[in-house]
């Protein structure tokens, strides 16, 4: 199974104030960060970003597509991430663009429990997190359905094919805290990432 990446940089960053993919952390981006993060699990990685948005560098590699119409929010951007791999890829992981603790071996890990399904997702307690889960590109149509019916949540796509439930104990293994689904959406969040991962908050 040929498995890519997709990461969404398209958002408002509203809680943030200023756009998550520029912060700082370390030597690099938030977004550079989880690009070179992904691409040790998989290859090709897409970058998603909105119309006019400019984006971080990255490497030649990585391609950056644009959402077809802004504000669809990130179901928007899988379909634009999953449109740009068709012929390329036969699955991809969908990452947002603020994990600072994303690893190769969750990534590696969500991609192995898919096994045949179109969709396997963590559910940690009662929360789903779709923009940490592996989809088929079979799942494109439907996908493109719920945006024609402006029915922009992830989760409702979940209604519409099977889907593989990645439960706490199956991701136990290669992130036991869980910290690659922490995703950092205020300043306080951003402070509290960096201190976390030893650096010091500017």
């Amino acid at each position: 199974m040929r498995v890519a990446g997709i990461v969404l940089c398209g958002g408002r960053s509203s809680r943030m104030g200023r756009p998550k993919a520029w912060l700082a952390f370390g030597n690099e981006t938030l977004l550079q960060r989880t690009v070179r993060t992904l691409r040790e699990a998989v290859d090709p990685v897409i970058v998603v970003a909105a119309p006019g948005q400019d984006v971080p560098p990255l490497p030649p590699a990585v391609r950056i597509v644009r959402d077809e119409i802004e504000d669809r929010g990130p179901l928007g951007g899988l379909a634009a991430g999953l449109a740009a791999l068709e012929g390329i890829a036969d699955a991809a992981y969908l990452s947002a663009c603020d994990v600072p603790f994303l690893t190769p071996a969750f990534v590696r890990r969500v991609i192995e429990l898919l096994g045949d399904a179109p969709i396997a997702v963590p559910r940690v307690g009662d929360h789903f997190h779709p923009l940490a889960a592996a989809y088929r590109l079979s799942v494109l149509p439907h996908v493109n359905e719920l945006l024609a019916a402006n029915r922009l949540r992830v989760a409702n796509l979940f209604d519409a094919v099977p889907v593989r439930i990645i439960g706490p104990v199956e991701l136990a293994a290669a992130d036991p805290e869980f910290r690659a689904l922490s995703n950092v959406n205020t300043p306080d969040e951003y402070r509290e990432a960096l201190r976390g991962a030893g650096e010091r908050p500017g």
